[in-house]
Formats: structure tokens, sequence, C-alpha cells
């Protein structure tokens, strides 16, 4: 049985990836999210702090994921990627409750469990610089103690 959070993300995910093809603002994309499958069982607080937090911050998360992306370019991402990187990027720089091994280990699994063959190494990679980046402190000691 999946975790609340976990389902959280998920239900996040997919509500940014239709915001990404149809646009809308968040309002719109929340109502759409909560007739997706499994919305009743997620942790509908963060369902909407991630939704509400991606599409009004995207500029701002976008700005901080570019830098990490090495050989690409955000507009040569896949709308899952994107979307993965968002949340991930959202949660390390304004959900400090949320330990950076939890938010890394989260954006693999929807990285596997939604994304392309290895698009899930790709999000982890970017995802583990913006760490090094947003809270610096706290990826040096995941990092001593992996």
């Amino acid at each position: 049985m999946k975790h609340p959070r976990r389902r959280a993300r998920e239900i996040a995910l997919q509500a940014l990836y239709a915001w990404q093809l149809g646009g809308g603002d968040a309002a719109e994309v929340l109502e759409q999210a909560r007739s997706l499958e499994g919305y009743a069982r997620a942790d509908t607080a963060l369902v909407e702090a991630l939704v509400r937090g991606s599409i009004e911050r995207a500029d701002g998360l976008d700005a901080l994921i570019a830098p990490h992306l090495i050989e690409r370019r955000l507009s040569e991402l896949s709308p899952v990627e994107r979307a993965i990187l968002r949340i991930g990027t959202l949660e390390l720089a304004e959900h400090s409750e949320t330990p950076v091994k939890v938010v890394l280990n989260e954006a693999i699994d929807l990285g596997k469990d939604f994304g392309g063959a290895q698009g899930h190494r790709f999000v982890n990679g970017v995802l583990e610089r913006v760490a090094q980046a947003v809270r610096p402190g706290e990826f040096a000691r995941l990092r001593t103690t992996a």
C-alpha cells in the first residue's frame, strides 16, 4: 500500500503534466486532479502545496534547475522530467521538513514509474546538484553517511 505522501507526489506529477500540455491556473489544475485515481488516499494538503507551488513558482524553480542541467536545456526535457524536477526542487527549496534523501528517493521512484528508461538517473543527478546548492549542509551530511 502506497503512503499518502507518495500518492500526493504521483497526483501532483500527473496534474503538472496535464498543466504543461493544456495550461490553466492552479485552481483549475487542482480541480482536475481531484478526479484522478488515488486522490482520496493521497495527502491532499501536499498535493495542493506541490501543484500550487510548482505552477505559481515555475519560473523561479526553472531558474534553480537550469544551471544544473549540464548538456540539456529545460525546453528539451520531457514534460514528465520537467514536472519531477519542479516538484523535487520545490520540496528542496521550500519544504525543509522533507529530508533531502526523501526528496531524492521520491523523485527517482517517480522517474522509474512515469518517466523514460533512464530518466530517473538524469533526474537524480540534477536534483543532487540542486540539493547541494539549496541545502548544502544537509546534502554534505547525507554524503558523509552514505
